[in-house]
């Protein structure tokens, strides 16, 4: 596993849970607002998965779950392995993913390896090639959307609100789309160098009000809504 980073605990990445952090080098997406550009690059500094391993052997009962995040944790052929090694010490997994390998997805979700699923949604259809990045082929996202609805024991989806790529009437097309989902989050737009793109380091985020009308108007999607990062 190309391991990019580790933070050895987290109170904020896994609901209601103490966990751990793992992030994966490498995307197959571009997006232009994303803040991790070098473990999208896959440029991050190396983590041995033996060290991880046997960190989260020593920490059992203390922390409970361990998220994966990336990059794109899916992207990689031995993710199903290195969850099933997690798996086996006893601990929760998250893992999150943008939604372009529901193949992958599905057989975590069929062998019980995944406990929580976050998916960022990053656009209504019309402007997902504009803000992933690349071209994109929407089926498999829709796909995994409907297995997360479906088959995940727990999942949130989520969008980066920013500002000049998106705004309220893109977010209101992304809740209809979702409509029925579980939890859905709004996130603010943060310019934390180096981004994907360096001509969104200049972009001021939409203020306070601007999320909260947002948010006001796309409540009657999910059961649960509301804002991060503010």
């Amino acid at each position: 596993m190309k391991i990019g980073g580790f933070q050895k605990t987290s109170l904020l990445d896994y609901p209601d849970c103490i966990s751990a952090i793992i992030w994966t080098q490498g995307c197959n997406f571009r997006c232009p607002f994303c803040y991790n550009k070098n473990l999208v690059l896959g440029n991050g500094e190396g983590f041995p998965e033996e060290e991880i391993l046997s960190f989260l052997s020593k920490r059992k009962g203390m922390l409970e779950a361990v998220v994966i995040s990336g990059g794109e944790p899916l992207l990689h052929d031995d993710i199903t392995s290195f969850i099933e090694k997690i798996k086996n010490l006893g601990y929760l997994v998250k893992v999150d993913t943008n939604g372009s390998f529901p193949e992958k997805l599905r057989e975590l979700l069929e062998k019980k390896l995944v406990d929580y699923v976050a998916m960022d949604v990053k656009a209504p259809k019309s402007k997902y090639q504009t803000l992933a990045g690349v071209e994109v082929d929407l089926s498999k996202i829709e796909e995994s959307i409907g297995l997360i609805k479906r088959k995940a024991p727990a999942y949130e989806f989520k969008t980066t609100f920013v500002p000049g790529l998106l705004k309220k009437e893109d977010i209101v097309e992304i809740a209809q789309w979702l409509d029925g989902a579980e939890k859905y989050f709004l996130q603010q737009f943060k310019t934390i160098p180096p981004l994907v793109s360096s001509k969104l380091e200049n972009t001021v985020p939409y203020p306070k009000s601007y999320l909260l009308e947002t948010v006001a108007e796309i409540k009657p999607f999910f059961k649960k809504c509301a804002m991060r990062g503010l």
